[in-house]
């Protein structure tokens, strides 16, 4: 009798540590995918930084006076590069930084709609064509990275899968989301 109570004991026991080792790969997995998939928008976005300055060129050839306009994308983009290659900035800096890049691209593409010239420009048209096909794969990448982000932030605070979660200190993954302001059209002023 002794025997089938170890047994039953013992079966219980491995049936758990196959739960626990399933549940915290099941973690690191998600987490895994998780900084996959931040590293995918890092790629676009780093495409994107690169591509600025040529833009910034080309408009300032067609919109000198435009200077503040042109200031705040280039203040943008430097914030940007800085928070990429800042090993302490987290990814709620890195994504402030590049919605206020973005704030500042829409600005630009609005300014550059008030110069026919410009707009008939190849080497601004080629650009602008650039980044607009590269702003479609951020929003994507933006888009399966959140839906990763929800995948391992549900794992970690469901039972039981957050149990293993607060033994091994997983820690929730933030969105990137755009903020308020960034929603905003602009205003451009002559």
């Amino acid at each position: 009798m002794g025997w089938i109570i170890l047994a039953i004991i013992l079966v219980i026991l491995i049936v758990l540590v196959l739960w626990a080792v399933g549940a915290y790969n099941g973690l690191v997995a998600l987490r895994n995918r998780v900084g996959n998939g931040w590293a995918q928008i890092d790629v676009q976005l780093k495409q994107r930084a690169d591509l600025i300055p040529n833009l910034v060129e080309t408009v300032k050839g067609y919109a000198g006076h435009e200077s503040q306009v042109l200031t705040q994308v280039t203040q943008a983009r430097a914030g940007v590069v800085a928070a990429a290659s800042d090993p302490r900035a987290t990814a709620t800096d890195r994504i402030q930084a590049e919605n206020a890049l973005s704030r500042a691209l829409f600005n630009l593409q609005a300014t550059a709609e008030a110069y026919p010239q410009l707009q008939a420009n190849q080497n601004f048209m080629d650009l602008q064509g650039q980044l607009k096909a590269l702003e479609s794969k951020i929003a994507y990448a933006r888009q399966f990275y959140n839906d990763v982000v929800l995948k391992y932030n549900t794992k970690i605070e469901t039972v039981p899968s957050n149990i293993i979660a607060g033994m091994f200190h997983f820690q929730q993954a933030a969105y990137f989301q755009v903020e308020e302001t960034a929603r905003q059209a602009p205003q451009v002023r002559f």
